[in-house]
């Protein structure tokens, strides 16, 4: 029995009844606030749908990992039911294009669309993938940094309850995070990549820089892919975490609104 539970059931032998029940109420009520004052994360595995195997691998994490799924791939509505089934976010994730001009996934969206070609594609986009909650972009190096398309994807998503953004930040150049504030969307930055280097020593550093991130900052975003040495790496830290809990990317949101918020009383006493 943890130490907590055993003190809260010693104490509650020796109090009279009420006296246990008002001493059971405030040990609990401190446990929960201890736990909701540990670090955060969010993690996103993109590119979902392409293969079944390791899309089911990404389902059966043991925790609320995001998943972000490629619009028209074969796989994509029978593995987004699978993880809505389980408690697990759905995302879009979005193609984008991109300033090397990379060829881009069916459902892409690129800079010379009008508003209502960028629309209808979105909205086919979104239809295809069943219970999103969220969209993020795949590549958009370039797409990411025009404010107009921006602002029509914004847009779009304020027609659909509760949707939020994830800026995956493939280029510094990104407004997409700001048009979203701008726009009253729900959103958060990417921090961490997890595998731009799929080697698996390199994915661990940069689980553990994640975990470092949140320790300082209170929450932390990641993104990584269906790679073997992602998952691998995955089933191994993610059940030995203590101090850090993994959260639906909706709640980092909120975590982070919550501490903005705090700055910003803070700043204007």
């Amino acid at each position: 029995m943890p130490r907590l539970q055993r003190c809260m059931a010693l104490k509650f032998r020796h109090a009279t009844s009420l006296q246990g029940w008002l001493l059971l109420c405030l040990l609990l009520a401190c446990s929960c606030a201890a736990a909701q004052s540990r670090p955060v994360i969010s993690i996103i595995i993109d590119d979902l749908g392409l293969d079944r195997a390791s899309g089911q691998r990404v389902v059966d994490l043991p925790v609320p990992v995001a998943c972000a799924f490629l619009p028209h791939a074969p796989h994509t509505r029978e593995l987004a039911m699978r993880a809505h089934a389980v408690h697990k976010e759905v995302i879009l994730h979005l193609p984008m294009a991109t300033v090397d001009h990379r060829p881009l996934d069916p459902g892409g969206v690129t800079l010379d669309m009008t508003q209502a070609q960028f629309l209808r594609t979105l909205q086919e986009d979104l239809a295809a993938v069943p219970h999103v909650s969220g969209i993020n972009n795949h590549m958009g190096s370039l797409l990411t940094r025009h404010p107009g398309h921006m602002m029509w994807l914004m847009h779009e998503m304020r027609r659909h309850d509760r949707l939020f953004f994830v800026d995956s930040r493939t280029t510094v150049d990104t407004v997409a995070r700001r048009v979203a504030d701008e726009h009253g969307v729900p959103s958060v930055d990417r921090d961490v990549f997890l595998d731009s280097d799929p080697d698996i020593e390199a994915v661990r550093f940069q689980f553990r820089r994640l975990l470092a991130l949140a320790r300082r900052n209170g929450s932390a975003t990641a993104i990584g892919h269906p790679y073997a040495s992602t998952l691998r790496v995955l089933e191994e830290e993610l059940p030995a975490l203590r101090d850090v809990r993994v959260v639906p990317v909706a709640d980092v949101i909120q975590v982070q609104r919550g501490r903005e918020s705090q700055w910003q009383q803070s700043w204007y006493r």
